[in-house]
């Protein structure tokens, strides 16, 4: 597996100090990639074999507390059952008392809405590459009786070579999820890429609703935009229940016709996945994706859930750390930060495009890494956030209420270089756009730290 942008975050295989290792099992766990509601993804590596993972890491209180026992018994059978290149793979499932660990593949490409957002929309052939992948993957998925429920452009990846990988299955629906008439009742997925049919109530084809997703996700990676847009959410419904798409001039007649027949809002009518694999515009350059099949057994998936010790699913989380050692910031390698470069660009965090706003962003500076948390201190203080420390990540918590409850932001201070380190912050709740709107006052403040290279410094001279 490709490792190009991984970096063994919690340990120091290099020489110098370290903050302290965790190990889980086999896994010995490094920095944060991603937060949600209920745990974190973090990046891990094999001790036995050497091979980088990523680990899905879930607290089981809050998990209980919530009911969620039986969403997340779904999500870990749905990765289980479905074996596809195009589809991210899960290798085990383990739990101690307090956590359960979902091991899965790790990709460096990341998200291919980074891919829009940086570089504009995709060329024809480029977008009908992964169209053909997405497709692939989902109409396997369906074969199963998996339905994804919320496929969009966050929740596509991509590998080291630039393949696409479909993930979260979070919202997945199996067989058994379905009433007595055969369709699926739950409201869910991202209101710009949800299909009528499934905000109305009155239940909907799980195959259906994933392939108008996918006919949205193929105008935007076309258009560079989307195709039904509105901040007012009941005119949003409006706008996706008529459906009257206006395709670019720059599209091809034989790629407008198909969009159009996925984005029919007439379930009659509207295309199907077997009839989009004979379509013509579909078919051009087809490479049929090559995978070994294999059987896959469920038993784990209820002893996660299981206190007994004896499971062999069952792992304790140590803390391996030298005595004495002084704490000091991660280390990242040259190769790691080469990987991350686009991240480098402040300018990059708020991408007008999608109307999406990044929920990461990252800043470098040449000042000391106890220096940077003392000023981002002193720079969130007046902006309502409190502060919690822990060797060199930051959790900043407003106090105020906003839009999705209370704004929490992780930040982690990564050092490149004794003289050169980079600053992680990555919304860990509440709302993405006051996120982007915490950072922009976060930036101001933090003006006199952050390096900027001779290009940025002109590109702001010339914009002032």
């Amino acid at each position: 597996m490709s490792t190009k942008s991984s970096r063994s975050g919690g340990s120091s295989t290099r020489g110098g100090s370290s903050s302290g290792r965790t190990r889980v099992g086999r896994y010995e766990v490094g920095r944060t990639l991603g937060e949600g509601s209920f745990g974190k993804v973090k990046f891990a590596k094999n001790v036995e074999t050497g091979e980088h993972v990523a680990i899905k890491i879930l607290d089981k209180e809050k998990v209980l507390k919530h009911k969620m026992i039986g969403q997340i018994k779904r999500e870990i059978s749905t990765m289980k059952i479905i074996r596809h290149p195009n589809v991210i793979r899960m290798y085990e499932v383990m739990a101690s008392k307090t956590k359960i660990y979902i091991v899965i593949e790790f990709v460096t490409g990341g998200e291919l809405f980074n891919k829009i957002a940086t570089k504009g929309r995709l060329k024809e052939d480029e977008a009908r590459k992964y169209f053909q992948q997405l497709i692939n993957a989902v109409d396997f998925c369906h074969s199963r009786g998996v339905y994804h429920r919320d496929l969009k452009p966050e929740n596509l990846l991509l590998d080291g070579n630039g393949n696409l990988k479909v993930s979260d299955f979070g919202l997945s629906a199996l067989p058994q999820q379905l009433r007595e008439d055969g369709l699926l009742h739950t409201t869910c997925g991202t209101p710009n890429y949800v299909a009528p049919e499934v905000v109305n109530n009155k239940g909907y084809d799980g195959a259906k609703a994933d392939l108008w997703s996918c006919g949205v996700i193929l105008f935007v990676l076309m258009a560079g935009y989307l195709p039904f847009e509105d901040m007012n959410l009941m005119e949003l419904y409006k706008k996706i229940f008529k459906a009257d798409i206006i395709c670019p001039s720059w599209f091809s007649s034989s790629a407008k016709k198909l969009i159009k027949r996925i984005l029919d809002p007439n379930l009659q009518t509207r295309i199907t996945i077997a009839e989009v694999v004979a379509n013509e515009w579909f078919k051009k350059g087809y490479q049929p994706p090559v995978f070994e099949q294999e059987d896959v057994s469920l038993d784990d998936v209820n002893a996660i859930f299981n206190e007994s010790v004896d499971s062999q699913n069952f792992v304790v989380e140590r803390r391996e750390s030298g005595e004495g050692e002084a704490p000091s910031p991660v280390n990242m390698n040259a190769f790691e930060l080469i990987s991350t470069s686009q991240g480098l660009n402040l300018s990059s965090l708020f991408e007008n495009k999608l109307a999406l706003v990044k929920r990461e962003t990252r800043f470098t500076s040449k000042f000391p890494a106890l220096e940077i948390m003392s000023k981002i201190e002193e720079t969130v203080a007046p902006l309502g956030f409190g502060v919690k420390k822990n060797n060199y990540k930051l959790k900043l918590h407003a106090a105020k209420t906003g839009r999705k409850g209370h704004l929490s932001v992780s930040t982690e201070i990564l050092e490149v270089a004794p003289s050169l380190c980079v600053v992680v912050l990555r919304k860990a709740g509440g709302d993405t756009l006051e996120f982007h709107e915490f950072y922009i006052n976060l930036s101001a403040g933090l003006k006199n730290i952050v390096w900027r290279t001779i290009d940025e410094k002109r590109e702001e001279v010339t914009n002032n």
